[in-house]
């Protein structure tokens, strides 16, 4: 049996390899941030599982969708971590070799958070206070005004081809805006995406470095996470830095609302999602959506992490079924700000 780690820095993944006694059958390898399709295809070919840490929650799925078994090492099975990025893929590996049992298989419908719902929903619920009080300063945003029809589609996770792509190509047939929330471990390696976003006038938000799970990280590794995706983001586009963030999974606690109040930028939820990186069907995750919209949502897709054709399919029927209930589509900045507290949202992986 071998175990293929995954681990993340400013410069891309590393890649160590480990069999059931602990050898290195291969040196590590460094994938730069434009190449995930040969990770992907490099794990396949050289081992039998992949390995990730809590802090990357976007190789997951891509691995998922190539028939490999994943599991997640968490805090307590791993070395501290360095001031920036993962522990090393080393460490990651050697923690599977040495007991697997420690670690969480992942499940393609459950997805990074496998294991960990009852725990998030329970942060989440307990932020709710502080939600609400960072929505009345202007500081956070889950829907717009009820009482105008418009509604912003959001995506998550990418750039990521040939799903942002093809997300793009939807969009401009049908000339509406959107808003997507990259990874900056991406961006600089799918440049030609965020240019094009801008170029078609959609809007560009920040969704971290790597993905984490934002209650495991310290003040200054939360501040790292978005000031270094938002760079990122930033040169990569062309454009300003991007001034919405989107929280993965809509993980928080207020302790993290009130780091991110300093941060500066503001918060984006959502009320409308669809679990579509679950791929439960392209005519699920429509049926979803038109069943959820409502004047002023915020709705939750997908451009990366896995395998989005699915999400892609559904677009279509989506706009169309907006478009003939009379709503209008806008950025998530252009939204007219809500005139009550926000409700509670759902978490997804995103």
């Amino acid at each position: 049996m071998r175990y293929a780690a995954v681990a993340w820095g400013a410069d891309g993944y590393q890649v160590a390899v480990v069999d059931e006694h602990g050898r290195q059958p291969v040196e590590p390898v460094l994938f730069g941030r434009g190449r995930l399709a040969d990770l992907v295809a490099y794990v396949r070919n050289t081992a039998g599982s992949a390995v990730v840490d809590s802090t990357n929650g976007i190789v997951d799925g891509q691995l998922m969708a190539a028939g490999l078994p994943v599991y997640r090492a968490d805090p307590h099975v791993l070395p501290p971590r360095p001031g920036f990025g993962s522990v090393p893929a080393i460490d990651i590996a050697r923690a599977a070799q040495r007991d697997l049992s420690a670690l969480t298989r992942l499940e393609r419908h459950r997805g990074t958070q496998t294991g960990r719902e009852d725990e998030l929903a329970a942060v989440i619920a307990r932020t709710e206070p502080a939600l609400a009080a960072a929505t009345a300063a202007g500081r956070c945003l889950s829907h717009g005004d009820r009482a105008r029809p418009e509604v912003a589609l959001t995506f998550d996770d990418g750039p990521q081809p040939p799903y942002t792509g093809q997300i793009l190509d939807v969009l401009e047939r049908y000339g509406v805006p959107a808003t997507f929330f990259s990874v900056g471990l991406h961006a600089g390696g799918y440049p030609d995406e965020l240019v094009r976003m801008r170029e078609q006038g959609h809007q560009v938000g920040n969704h971290t470095w790597s993905h984490p799970f934002l209650q495991e990280l310290s003040r200054t590794e939360l501040a790292d996470q978005v000031r270094r995706a938002g760079e990122a983001v930033a040169t990569a586009s062309g454009g300003p830095v991007p001034s919405c963030f989107r929280p993965p999974y809509g993980s928080r606690t207020p302790q993290v609302i009130g780091w991110l109040s300093e941060l500066d930028p503001t918060v984006v939820l959502w009320d409308a999602e669809a679990e579509d990186w679950a791929m439960p069907g392209a005519d699920v995750i429509a049926r979803r959506i038109l069943d959820q919209a409502r004047p002023g949502s915020v709705i939750l897709l997908h451009d990366g992490g896995g395998d989005r054709s699915q999400t892609v399919a559904a677009l279509p029927p989506i706009i169309e079924g907006l478009l003939a209930r009379g709503y209008r589509f806008v950025p998530v900045e252009a939204l007219t700000p809500p005139v009550s507290s926000p409700s509670s949202v759902s978490i997804g992986n995103v």
